[in-house]
């Protein structure tokens, strides 16, 4: 029998870890690999509600935990970003895996494709191609670039990855993965959820806002703007805290404002499939999280999305876009529809299928580590630069 190839997964936060975590469980079942995990980031953090444990509980064979900030103060990007690549070097030197898998636009990320490019081992890139806005867009497309293999959503992100000059045989479709886990029916029921988490109410919407970090000056006025919306909506709402971003403090403290109130629960995180099973069953979604932009569609259940976080993402009837304004969230909350046709823009629920049938074709272990940048336009002259 063949030596199994041996894929590392990293992950850093409770959303990408919800996302690679059915690629994750293909792998582990699969005779012909052997999965591994590298956690670190605000999984690690108490304050952030210590999800590694999630990850612990997952059962997979081999974990290993890496504290990359102090979680006391939030950390710059990147100092958190020297941090991993440090870590996860160390690691690779005595673990060296066939495949590094990162998702998304996380610095956690950045730093996996950044090891695994200069060590010459190959890195699959999954949802890359999309638009972020802000900072994570920069992140993105960098990640993009170093990496090998890209899976992603839709063709519209295929598009853009050739755009980048990616090769079109490294680009694999296969939809995003965290609605394989959405239309399943491992879902806890709403009253498990709400149990658990301790949540008096069955009626509710759910605001998730996280700081901008190229609007770091506003982020007190913005997150105060938030706060006063949520204080005076006629609704309830279940708020989780922010990402570990520099500025999570700041807006921490605005909520803190809401602590008590029989019309609010504060959460720091939530299990990513007890999240789910609420967001399937809110009113809206408030705040500038990519669950309104990604998830909430799927479900069809509207959107205030407020700021620049999301800027230039996916468009669609059940998102509303706002200024971090009081008087207009309220406005628009009275006024929302119920609910919406239900999106299918960024996959079926297939997507583990489709990874799995990706690793097993020869063609793809035969991908060049040195990569080659593919001209739309072979031949065509540059624009002159300048002066």
């Amino acid at each position: 029998m063949a030596e199994r190839r041996v894929i590392l997964f990293v992950t850093g936060t409770r959303a990408d870890f919800g996302k690679l975590k059915p690629l994750m469980y293909q792998v582990e079942r699969s005779p012909e690999f052997e999965c591994r995990v590298f956690v670190t980031g605000m999984h690690m953090l108490a304050r952030f509600g210590s999800t590694v444990n999630e990850v612990l509980k997952a059962g997979f064979g081999s974990v290993h935990t890496y504290i990359n900030q102090d979680g006391s103060a939030p950390c710059r990007m990147d100092v958190v970003l020297g941090n991993t690549i440090h870590g996860l070097a160390h690691y690779l030197r005595e673990f060296r895996p066939d495949l590094i898998v990162v998702h998304g636009d996380r610095v956690e990320t950045l730093a996996g494709a950044t090891v695994g490019a200069l060590n010459d081992i190959l890195v699959a890139h999954v949802e890359g191609g999309e638009l972020s806005g802000t900072v994570d867009e920069l992140i993105r497309h960098a990640v993009s670039k170093l990496s090998h293999l890209h899976f992603v959503a839709n063709a519209e992100a295929a598009g853009r990855l050739e755009q980048l000059g990616e090769l079109p045989e490294s680009i694999y479709t296969i939809g995003s993965p965290d609605i394989d886990v959405m239309l399943s029916d491992a879902l806890p029921t709403l009253d498990e959820v709400r149990e658990h988490y301790e949540i008096p109410f069955r009626e509710y919407g759910i605001a998730l806002y996280h700081p901008v970090t190229s609007e770091l000056d506003r982020t007190a006025e913005h997150a105060r703007a938030v706060a006063d919306a949520l204080a005076r909506a006629p609704q309830n709402f279940v708020v989780i805290h922010p990402n570990n971003d520099h500025g999570s403090e700041t807006i921490l403290e605005a909520l803190s404002g809401l602590a008590g109130r029989p019309d609010i629960r504060l959460l720091p995180s939530m299990r990513f499939e007890s999240f789910l099973s609420l967001l399937r069953h809110a009113r809206v979604i408030i705040g500038n999280s990519s669950a309104g932009i990604r998830e909430a569609p799927v479900y069809g259940v509207p959107t205030i999305n407020l700021g620049s976080r999301q800027q230039n993402r996916f468009a669609y009837q059940s998102i509303v876009h706002l200024p971090e304004d009081a008087g207009l969230i309220l406005e628009t909350l009275a006024r929302l529809p119920q609910r919406f046709e239900p999106s299918g823009h960024f996959g079926d629920g297939r997507s583990r299928q489709r990874f799995l049938a990706a690793l097993r074709e020869p063609a793809l272990w035969e991908t060049p580590r040195q990569k080659r940048f593919r001209d739309l336009a072979p031949g065509a002259k540059a624009a002159p630069a300048r002066a």
